[in-house]
Formats: structure tokens, sequence, C-alpha cells
């Protein structure tokens, strides 16, 4: 599939949940969310449908987000069908690693190829401050399954905040080194205002290049991050809502006013 810029596009993002088991200042209000209805939320075939035709169209890549998709019950069982879709080369994961070390070795054997672990500090106190109560072990124990399990190349999405401090980020990059993972450092980003930059040590943010759509658990497809337009598969069709959002997706994000990062994927 090609957009109205040329741009080839071939990764899908998908929202699995807008559930979370942490509370991270940045993604989510103190007081909660609303959370969608359980008839909202699409089913795994739903979602397996939906990847089998953005394959037909040309989807090759499927990064699986949340929410925290480790929370979405059956998730092993959709990277197994995900997986047994021919046309799909890819299957990758966000996940704050909380669960990992429960899951990480039958992500592996359902097909899942590599991760992604967001960590934004490794000072315990700190990171317990961010993500309102998260325990830091928990995520040390997923990182060191999901190298068990061949769940490579590992890489650590670090967000900036305004509070952090230069010798936070080296502690980051430090334990990155150590442990033989990869970091990436995102500033914090506001759908509302539509301020974002460029991934430091990555691909998002460079709009030239964007080449992913995204389906969120409710059952839209979007064509930007930063955008207000999504189309809805259960009412357009899957096939339809996959065009239209082709046809829609802007030269470069501007806003979202409809979505929250917990219920879009980051």
């Amino acid at each position: 599939m090609f957009d109205r810029y040329n741009r080839h596009i071939t990764y899908l993002r998908i929202s699995v949940t807008d559930r979370c088991n942490l509370r991270c200042t940045y993604c989510m209000p103190e007081g909660g969310i609303q959370l969608l209805k359980k008839k909202e939320i699409l089913t795994l075939e739903e979602i397996a449908e939906v990847v089998k035709t953005g394959a037909e169209l040309g989807i090759k890549k499927i990064r699986l987000t949340g929410g925290e998709p480790l929370v979405r019950q059956g998730i092993v069982d959709l990277v197994e069908m995900i997986n047994r879709i021919d046309a799909i080369e890819e299957i990758t994961m966000t996940t704050n690693g909380i669960l990992l070390s429960k899951y990480a070795q039958q992500l592996k054997a359902a097909g899942l190829n590599r991760i992604n672990i967001s960590l934004d500090s490794v000072i315990p106190e700190k990171f317990r401050d961010i993500t309102r109560g998260g325990n830091l072990n928990d995520v040390f124990e997923g990182i060191q399954a999901a190298k068990s399990a061949g769940l490579t190349p590992i890489k650590i999405n670090v967000v900036r905040l305004a509070n952090q401090d230069d010798q936070e980020i080296d502690l980051v990059k430090k334990f990155a080194t150590e442990q033989g993972l990869q970091v990436r450092f995102i500033t914090q980003m506001d759908l509302k205002s539509g301020e974002f930059s460029q991934v430091e040590g990555g691909e998002g943010g460079n709009c030239s290049i964007c080449n992913r759509l995204r389906l969120t658990a409710n059952g839209m497809i979007k064509p930007c991050l930063f955008s207000n337009k999504e189309y809805s598969i259960r009412d357009l069709g899957i096939r339809e809502a996959f065009t239209q959002a082709l046809n829609s997706k802007p030269k470069r994000g501007v806003m979202n006013s409809n979505n929250s990062f917990y219920n879009i994927g980051g």
C-alpha cells in the first residue's frame, strides 16, 4: 500500500486493550479512566481478521500495544493466530514488562519475534513514583525472561520527562549497555497540542518516512497518532476502513483530541 505521499505502508500497530496494570503519570490520570465496555473491545478473532486483510493489502509488520498488552486475556493465542498469517513477517510487542517473566517463553513459542520494554527510570523510588506504584524488580525479571526466551533484540523505551536530570538518563544508558539492550529516548508528547519530535535512537516521529497505520482496541483504524480521523472496521468493513485510513493519512501529524496514550498505544 502507498499513501498519497508515496510512503509505503507496511506496519500496523494494534492496541489490544485500554487496560493497564500501571498508572504512569504521563499516560493516565491519577483517578483512573473510563474503560471501554467489553462488547466494544475487538475479539481476538476480529483482530486476526484485520491482520489477515491488512496482510492482503501489504501489511508485513505487526506491533501489539495497549494499554498493557499482557493484561489482555488470550494474548498468547492472539500472537499464535497472527503468526499463522503467511504474509506477516514480524510480530513485535511493546510492554511495561511487569508480567513479562510469566509470558516470555509462551510468547516466543507462539511466534513473537522481539519486544520493546517501557522503562523510564532504573531508580526504584523514581520508577514507583512515575508508575504510581510499580515494582522495578518485576521489570528486571521480565527483561531477563525475554533474554532467555530469545525475544531479541530487546529495546528499552524511555520517555524523557520534564523533571528528569541527566544523571537519571545516564543510569538508564549504563543499565542498557550492561544488559546488552538497545535504548531509545522519546520526548514527552502531547496529543492535544500536537507536540512531538523524532525518537532518539529510532524512526518514530519522522513523518516523512512513516509507514504505519493504527488499530484501536475498539476497532478504529487510524491513519496517524496525531490525527482525529478514524475509521470503524465494524461499520465500514475492514477493507474499506483500511482504504479510507490510507487515503487520509496526513503528510505530517497535527493533533489528536479524540484519544489518549492509554487507548491508542503510543
